[in-house]
């Protein structure tokens, strides 16, 4: 199975669903006894994981590991970039942060050298333990004015010899134009590797497109191996902020209504898929006040740039709101979040920019000060008194300081978060509502019968609701033939 090519998914553009088609073929491979891994040289985004080393890598690779069934491991996204400002992203390589950089100097610098050879070597380490190595680009393959400092779509394709497949969206129009003029742009050995066309996102009936599929052919040269349905059954995390375009913005009536602070910097937006599917639970994102008046629970999420959006908080006058709202209903706070909800944010440091302190929302009596090392790690915990081993994980850059007998959660012998007594909470902890414990005590504010899910059960069901998708709609085996 190790000698087997690799199977790399690439794009004619952004959020085409190649996260998606990955996360399905890997599970697929699994389920057929195969023992595939998912590998992105590199990834933009501010849902990132950590792995069981304390290391951390982009979530979509996380959720595809999950979907292979194997632990998180640093190989899978060796580059990941994790935008801090307008203009600038921090730089984590191989699980660790390595500075921050400029948009124009990222891409257009000399390191992409250095972080190109890095990505291979993750690569080579990871096929010698795992096959097929499933891969994924990113955005277009196509970008005349960047492509000779890829080092995650083609040039990654030819160094790891991968079977390449092209995926369109044909939701959003243009396909024909955007899949042509794709592979017209693309260099002879680039169209040696590739080997077909995915279209996705089809919706109503799909034999309406099988004179579009035979003149795509003839246009292209490649064979169009699926034409794979909209499928709005199957709930998998989504990667992209593109994504959150489509995401709930107002209350609904008979739910427990969870609203979402918006942050213009919101990472790890994944914390909230859970509590998205549960049944009795309408979770939207919002900065309207006259959404969040209406709340029955706010909830302040992680930021890559806590001082800045807390500065943003007050300077829209949310902080009077959240300050309002307090001891009415449950505020809470989650990493960025949970340190906004303090006295003070100190950055000594400069992680974050040139202030070194910023007033917090005064509704938590504890003190945040920005550090310059990243805490990264998994943790088993038991949340407030509950017995119950519950699981998540850290990944932030501060150190909070709490009164004793004040803390949320108990880590072995440790102590963590911060919680009233009353009603609100905040934490270090992504993935707290992941666990069923945390989820009842949240339903029982307005249903008291009321018994979440089991999410572990449910992100199960949904990775073999997608594998099935995928072999029904896909020529999955013309794919495997390609890369025997």
């Amino acid at each position: 199975m190790k000698n087997m090519r690799p199977i790399m998914l690439v794009g004619t553009g952004s959020d085409v669903g190649k996260s998606w088609i990955t996360t399905g073929i890997c599970r697929w491979l699994k389920n057929k006894g195969y023992q595939p891994a998912p590998f992105k040289a590199q990834n933009m985004s501010l849902n990132s994981f950590a792995t069981y080393d304390g290391l951390e890598i982009g979530r979509a690779q996380a959720v595809q590991a999950e979907a292979c069934q194997l632990p998180v491991m640093v190989e899978m996204n060796p580059v990941l970039l994790k935008p801090s400002s307008k203009n600038k992203s921090q730089v984590v390589l191989h699980g660790k942060p390595v500075g921050d950089q400029s948009a124009r100097d990222y891409f257009l610098g000399e390191n992409k050298k250095h972080l190109f050879l890095e990505a291979q070597k993750a690569f080579h380490k990871l096929s010698d333990q795992f096959g097929p190595i499933v891969m994924e680009g990113a955005g277009s393959i196509s970008e005349l004015n960047l492509k000779h400092r890829d080092i995650v779509n083609m040039r990654m394709a030819k160094a790891a010899n991968a079977c390449v497949y092209l995926v369109a969206d044909i939701d959003r129009g243009g396909v024909f134009g955007s899949v042509y003029g794709t592979i017209a742009l693309l260099e002879d050995w680039e169209k040696d590797l590739l080997k077909g066309i995915i279209i996705n996102k089809f919706r109503g009936d799909a034999s309406l497109f099988v004179e579009g599929k035979k003149k795509l052919e003839e246009l292209t040269g490649y064979p169009v191996l699926g034409v794979l349905p909209y499928a709005e059954d199957i709930i998998i995390e989504e990667e992209d902020s593109v994504a959150l375009r489509g995401r709930n913005t107002t209350t609904q009536d008979g739910m427990l209504n969870i609203a979402v602070i918006k942050h213009y910097y919101m990472s790890n937006y994944t914390d909230f898929q859970a509590l998205e599917n549960e049944p009795l639970i309408h979770l939207y994102y919002t900065r309207d006040v006259s959404e969040l008046k209406k709340a029955d629970v706010i909830i302040l999420p992680g930021t890559k740039n806590t001082m800045s959006d807390l500065a943003k908080l007050k300077e829209e006058g949310l902080d009077l709101l959240i300050k309002e709202l307090y001891d009415k209903i449950p505020i809470i706070g989650v990493c960025g979040g949970y340190q906004m909800l303090g006295n003070v944010v100190y950055d000594p440091h400069h992680v974050e920019g040139d202030q070194e302190k910023e007033l917090g929302l005064g509704i938590f009596d504890i003190e945040t000060t920005l550090s310059k090392e990243k805490h990264t790690v998994q943790r088993q915990f038991s949340f407030k008194n509950s017995d119950e081993e519950c699981e998540g994980y850290e990944i932030h850059m501060g150190e909070t300081l709490v009164p004793s007998g004040f803390a949320l959660n108990t880590i072995g012998q440790e102590k963590e978060g911060y919680f009233d007594g009353k009603l609100s909470w905040g934490t270090y902890l992504h993935g707290v509502f992941d666990n069923q414990v945390v989820v009842n005590e949240l339903l029982k504010y307005k249903f008291s019968e009321a018994e979440a899910q089991d999410y572990k059960t449910f992100k199960r069901d949904q990775f073999d609701k997608l594998a099935d998708w995928v072999e029904e709609n896909l020529e999955i085996n013309k794919i495997m033939e390609d890369i025997c």
